[in-house]
């Protein structure tokens, strides 16, 4: 990947560091990206994208840790494609922003408008995870004519049937500002992958030891985690979503993008029924349900996941 000009040394250490882990998980899926930088004008802010492949335009938007190699195991299966992952605002190397003074459900438009109208694409599929999931619906919603086709994999910040996760309502707290200081090591990477469903990969090798690397470099050598706390504590008040975060059902109802959404059952937040009721919602819903998959289902099974989305995507219009 090409390198970015830093403004100091230090920083220059860190984020050089960080991509040599991030060179090391691309090539474990024997993928070669580009990478560079655009600024968009409102919100005014610096974001980071990386390239792999070329065909029809694919725009990835992570979730919590989900930024560039993340979505390798995944992208791997989508030769012939061309995969755009985004690193959101704070996210990565891209520049953060103040979500405190935004409205949230438009500031995630606006942040992905001006992403597309900088790289020229008039019109894309689009792939969230987790809170990506969340731009990538509120996208559809509000520029429906530039989104062709919806993927939305593991639970995320959608339902109203249901409210913030947990750990979400911890990460608001003062323990959450001491908990993104602490420096993490594999041990805990492996601890939170558990926690999110994927104890049977990481037994059986399926999530390999370079991707613990990663996500340990991701914690440590960038700003993600405290940026992430920032963005999460606009989008909770008194252990409730604030109004505007998820997307009520009258909404949903005029989304007419057809949408596939994956749901692993070892993810704990919401269940089959809650998410087969969320996709059912939608004019040209789907859900797959992946027996035994956790929160990141492409992780679990990626030629499987893979083939869903490809089909999703394939299905012409």
């Amino acid at each position: 990947m090409s390198n970015q000009a830093i403004a100091t040394p230090q920083a220059a250490s860190k984020s050089e560091r960080y991509r040599e882990r991030e060179r090391a998980l691309w090539d474990h899926y024997g993928l070669a990206p580009t990478e560079r930088s655009i600024e968009i004008a409102s919100p005014q802010v610096r974001l980071r994208v990386v390239e792999v492949g070329s065909g029809e335009p694919i725009l990835f938007v992570p979730g919590t840790a989900g930024v560039g190699p993340s979505w390798g195991a995944l992208v791997a299966q989508l030769a012939g494609y061309r995969s755009i992952m985004l690193d959101r605002p704070g996210w990565g190397l891209s520049e953060p922003i103040d979500f405190s003074k935004h409205e949230y459900r438009r500031v995630v438009v606006d942040v992905l408008r001006g992403v597309l109208d900088e790289l020229g694409l008039e019109r894309v599929h689009v792939v969230g995870a987790s809170v990506g999931s969340n731009w990538a619906l509120r996208l559809a919603q509000a520029e429906p004519s530039r989104v062709r086709r919806l993927v939305l994999l593991g639970a995320a910040p959608l339902s109203e049937e249901l409210g913030p996760p947990p750990f979400f309502k911890l990460f608001v707290t003062p323990i959450g500002a001491i908990m993104v200081r602490l420096p993490s090591n594999p041990k805990q990477i492996r601890s939170i992958l558990r926690g999110l469903g994927h104890g049977p990969s990481l037994d059986t090798g399926r999530i390999p030891d370079v991707y613990i690397d990663w996500r340990v470099a991701f914690d440590r050598l960038t700003d993600s985690m405290r940026n992430e706390r920032d963005m999460v504590r606009t989008m909770i008040a008194r252990g409730r979503w604030r109004p505007g975060i998820t997307i009520p059902t009258d909404e949903l109802r005029q989304i007419q993008a057809p949408t596939l959404f994956v749901f692993g059952t070892g993810d704990d937040a919401g269940s089959v029924d809650v998410w087969g009721r969320f996709a059912g919602h939608l004019p040209n819903g789907r859900l797959m349900v992946l027996n035994e998959g956790g929160h990141l289902p492409w992780l679990d099974d990626p030629v499987k996941v893979g083939s869903e989305v490809r089909a999703c995507l394939g299905g012409g219009d």
